[in-house]
Parts: C-alpha cells; sequence; structure tokens
C-alpha cells in the first residue's frame, strides 16, 4: 500500500485557479463545501468510478466521479469518509460530484467528509458532462501557458531594449528587478556591489543572498555552479555566475521562480556577462575597442588586424527574420541575442557574434547561423547564414545552422550494398518524395525512410542539406 505521508507529485502543468473553474456559467459547478477556492489550483483533470483512486492520482487533480462505486449504504457508515482521506492523501486538490445517472443529488456523508478534511466539493449538473470539465480546463491551461509565453517575450524585449540605453548594465538590473517584482544586483569576484536596483533586501533575507552569490562567483572553476537557488521567509533568492573572465555574479529576490522566471533571468545573464565582459585590449572598454576596430577598417586596415579588437579569432552570422502574427505595427522588437553587433531592419535582424557564442531559437522568429569563419570570410558567412535562414523558414523551424559538405563525402560505404545505392539514387532524383520514391522501388514507404536514414548514419551527413544531396548526385552520376 502506498505511503499516505507521501509527497504528492504535482503534474508539470501550469496549475488553473479552482475559482476560474467555478466561473464557467457553462459548467454551471457549484461548491457544496470543503473550504474556500480561492487558494486552490487544479493541475489535472482525472476521472475515476473506483473506491480507492489514490494510485491513479499525481496530486493537484480536480477528480471526477459519478459515485457508481458508493452504494446505498455507503451513506451510513465510514465509507465517504474513507475514500475523501485517499484523496487527500493523494494530493486530490478537489472532487467533482456528477449527478445522474447514478445519484439524484449529492450523498450528504459525501458533503460532510468534504467538509471534515477540507476538499472542495462541487456539484456536476447532470448537463455538464466529464469530458466538457476536461476541455475547460485544457482550455484554460491554454490560456495561462500562452500568456506566460507573451510575458516571457515581452519581459526578454524590455530586457534588450535596456542593453541599448546609456547605461545599459543599470537598465537591465532594473527591468528585471521589475519583472521578478523584487531586487536584482550585480556582484564582483569579491562581492563587490556593482549595481543593484529594485528595494533591497534586509534583515535574513539580504544575508542569505548575500551568501549565495559567493556560491557562484569568483573564478571559473570545475567546481563552481552556474546558478544556485533558496527560500528565505517566503522569498525566493537565486544566484547565477556571469561568463566572460570576470567572476561576477547576479543575485535576485522575487515572489516566484518557475521556468519563466528561470528563461528571463537566463537572457539577463547573457546581457549582462556580455555588458561586463573583460576587453584586454590596451585596457579598452567593450564599445571603445569596436569603435576602434570600425575606424581602423573604414581607413584601410585588414580585418585579421583587427580582429584582436572585437575579441574573437572567428565568428558567426546569424540572420533572424519576423515569421509571426498578430504585432500591432508589424515585427516586435528583436529578440535578446548575445551579441551587441547588431544590423536591425524592422522585422529583419543581422548578427556578429564570437564563434563560442550560442544562439537560441524564439518564438515567432526564424534563425539562420553559419559555420565559424575568420574576418576575411564574412561576406561567405553572411551568405550562409542566409541559405540557413531560407531552410529555416521554409521548414518552419526556429533555428538551422549551416553545415559544412564533407570535402571528402563518399559512397565508398555503398559499394558492397545495391539496395541503399539505388535507393539513394532514387530518392534524389525525385528531390526527396518518400511516396514516389516507394512507387518508383516497388516497396513501403517506410523501408525507403529507413534506407535513406541509414545512409546519412553511414555517410555521417545531413541529407537535408542541399549542399550535400547535390555533392551526393554528382557523386552517384560518376558511378556506372
Amino acid at each position: 500500500m502506498p505511503d499516505v505521508a507521501a509527497v504528492p507529485r504535482v503534474p508539470p502543468s501550469p496549475p488553473v485557479p479552482l475559482a476560474t473553474l467555478l466561473a464557467r456559467e457553462d459548467l454551471g459547478l457549484r461548491l457544496l463545501g470543503g473550504g474556500p477556492a480561492e487558494d486552490v489550483v487544479i493541475h489535472w483533470v482525472h476521472t475515476s468510478e473506483m473506491p480507492d483512486p489514490y494510485p491513479y492520482l499525481l496530486g493537484g487533480e480536480l477528480l471526477l466521479s459519478a459515485g457508481a462505486h458508493a452504494t446505498e449504504a455507503a451513506g451510513t457508515g465510514p465509507y465517504f469518509d474513507d475514500y475523501v482521506a485517499r484523496v487527500v492523501a493523494a494530493g486530490g486538490a478537489a472532487l467533482g460530484f456528477g449527478l445522474a445517472p447514478v445519484h439524484d443529488s449529492v450523498p450528504r456523508a459525501l458533503v460532510e467528509a468534504c467538509e471534515r478534511r477540507g476538499l472542495p466539493l462541487l456539484e456536476v449538473p447532470p448537463r455538464t458532462t466529464f469530458s466538457g470539465i476536461a476541455r475547460a480546463v485544457w482550455s484554460l491551461m491554454a490560456q495561462v501557458r500562452h500568456a506566460e509565453l507573451r510575458r516571457i517575450t515581452q519581459a526578454q524585449q524590455s530586457l534588450a531594449a535596456a542593453a541599448a540605453r546609456p547605461d545599459p548594465v543599470a537598465a537591465v538590473l532594473g527591468q528585471l528587478a521589475r519583472f521578478a517584482g523584487g531586487f536584482a544586483v550585480l556582484v564582483d569576484a569579491d562581492g563587490a556591489v556593482i549595481r543593484q536596483a529594485g528595494h533591497e533586501p534586509a534583515g535574513d533575507v539580504g544575508r542569505a543572498l548575500t551568501a549565495l552569490t559567493c556560491v557562484v562567483r569568483g573564478p571559473s572553476t570545475g567546481a563552481r555552479p552556474a546558478s544556485a537557488s533558496d527560500t528565505v521567509g517566503g522569498t525566493r533568492l537565486s544566484a547565477y555566475a556571469l561568463s566572460g573572465g570576470g567572476g561576477h555574479a547576479l543575485g535576485l529576490t522575487g515572489a516566484s521562480r518557475d521556468s519563466g522566471d528561470h528563461t528571463v533571468a537566463g537572457t539577463a545573464v547573457v546581457l549582462l556577462s556580455l555588458l561586463t565582459g573583460r576587453h584586454q585590449i590596451a585596457g579598452a572598454s567593450g564599445d571603445a575597442a569596436r569603435s576602434a576596430a570600425l575606424v581602423r577598417l573604414l581607413l584601410g586596415a585588414r580585418p585579421e588586424d583587427v580582429a584582436e579588437l572585437l575579441g574573437g579569432a572567428e565568428w558567426r552570422v546569424a540572420q533572424l527574420r519576423w515569421t509571426g502574427t498578430g504585432s500591432a505595427g508589424g515585427a516586435p522588437a528583436p529578440p535578446a541575442v548575445p551579441s551587441p553587433l547588431l544590423d536591425v531592419d524592422g522585422g529583419r535582424v543581422r548578427a556578429l557574434l564570437p564563434a563560442d557564442q550560442e544562439i537560441t531559437g524564439h518564438p515567432g522568429w526564424a534563425t539562420g547561423v553559419s559555420a565559424p569563419v575568420g574576418l576575411r570570410d564574412l561576406a561567405a558567412a553572411d551568405a550562409q547564414a542566409s541559405r540557413a535562414l531560407a531552410r529555416a523558414r521554409a521548414t518552419r523551424a526556429p533555428l538551422v545552422h549551416h553545415r559544412t559538405a564533407s570535402p571528402d563525402l563518399s559512397l565508398t560505404p555503398f559499394l558492397d550494398r545495391p539496395a541503399l545505392l539505388e535507393t539513394l539514387r532514387i530518392w534524389l532524383s525525385l528531390h526527396g518524395s518518400w511516396d514516389r520514391s516507394a512507387a518508383a522501388l516497388g516497396v513501403h514507404r517506410n523501408t525507403v525512410r529507413q534506407r535513406v536514414t541509414k545512409c546519412a548514419a553511414l555517410l555521417d551527413a545531413d541529407l537535408d542539406d542541399p549542399d550535400v544531396r547535390m555533392e551526393l548526385w554528382f557523386a552517384l552520376r560518376s558511378i556506372p
């Protein structure tokens, strides 16, 4: 038997307030007892007519039942009290009891048991189906997810705009503190405060935040974690290590610490790392070094001569284009890109970033990224990024990296595999059509997929890349 004291494992879904569900007039749900609904949230919906639903609940569910498991004598004994106790022990958030066809009214013993255990009890009218309730909860969850994505996107756009202001570090910290509803502080490797924003916490919370930043700040070592978190007096604390060689750390307090908060904090960490990173060139700041590099290029310097000023020997070009809809006035502000070297033109963004700097995809934007190149080959990298962007838009992928075809791409692995060789030849000649290739070969389309996948594995190449396909096609034509 499961341990009734075990902590329920709440499903990883956005919670829906029970009060919001009760407010839906189309459902007609009525709260009969078990405490107020204002502080109760629903994570999922589960329907069960089992006498003991404990083994089937994760915690946080609205459990729906028509009472088919309860006999007529259940109202005179401890049945309902035991039943509700098991639901509460499993972490159930609320119980919905459907009227008809088994019961004409909610049993009084069940109402009293829910009152004693503090489990909200809902009366479900005959016109409301259980699947309709589940659909309503899923719809509300989708609305919560959409609102959270919008909140994250708006916060990231605000951080990116703040990073372009005259005092970018202070502006980024200010936006982050407002988003978290708390306090943001940037400290150096020795723990000295560089900048801060928001209401500074005092007492135990302030001391705990200082201790937390000690965990992540200082020289980068394998033992130093990238982030740490804690909770003191109901306040959520987080600390993040900044990259860039300075040993800086970001401390943050807030009322919550969910995945959205962590995503926005991660964006702030990237921006602050770029804004505070060390530049070893004659003590020049990042802006001054980039300005010097631009002036020297305009005056005729070779790209390799200014590479050191820009901070890296190899670079990538990223191109982003807005593909979403519904933004008033066209494309929104560009998403956070880990580089200050940007060319923004409406819904089109080009970025120059160090080769070791990662870039991620963003909702509503298609992104193409070039291969690492030296400064002499930036024009070629720009063309690579353009092709990768076109492929991202065509395939509706948020992020596509340019893949360089292997110079020694060889068909040697297929010389003793005629079926694979012929499948690859037919598939390429029919422009990657699975159905037409299957018809031409006289096999099932899944067989074609399996063979092409095997070809890709033997070649260690991306067969979706048009350059790879072209090289393979010419190689195949050379075989009699």
